[in-house]
């Protein structure tokens, strides 16, 4: 195992933590990976991003398509917020939350702005946790995360 490389990944993960992208629900599911399962996590978020890229497609196919039904729209998001709470991803949950608010205020506008903003983080952090578990890879078995690439 690489110790600068570990460090790298710590540092790394300190860092999305005290910017807002990841919460502790992250560092709970680091926790559950063990050696039986010792690529869990990265496992939990590609699943993540291959589920929300229909949920996301959904979203924006009721955005366009008139005329925009809030309580579809509120229910595709409260989907996918609980999706990105699972993994940890606090940006991302909070623009599903401001979404949802424009949601019961019949907000379209407000809707479309946050729904890019959603789509937004979403990227970051996926861009962000391919870096960190390609740190993890090449850290070693004794680091956290591994295995295949965030889709």
């Amino acid at each position: 195992m690489d110790k600068n490389l570990s460090q790298r990944q710590l540092d790394m993960k300190r860092s999305l933590l005290d910017q807002g992208y990841l919460d502790e629900q992250f560092i709970q599911l680091e926790e559950l990976q063990d050696e039986d399962s010792p690529n869990f996590v990265e496992e939990m978020v590609t699943t993540f991003y291959n589920n929300s890229a229909r949920l996301l497609e959904n979203i924006e196919q009721a955005l366009v398509t008139g005329p925009i039904d809030f309580a579809k729209l509120d229910n595709y998001m409260h989907q996918f917020k609980g999706s990105s709470s699972s993994i940890g991803a606090t940006r991302v949950k909070n623009e599903c939350t401001r979404f949802r608010e424009h949601c019961t205020a019949a907000n379209a506008e407000g809707c479309i702005r946050t729904f890019l903003r959603v789509k937004q983080e979403h990227t970051i952090l996926r861009t962000k946790l391919e870096t960190y578990f390609q740190l993890a890879r090449q850290a070693g078995p004794s680091a956290s995360g591994g295995g295949a690439k965030v889709r």
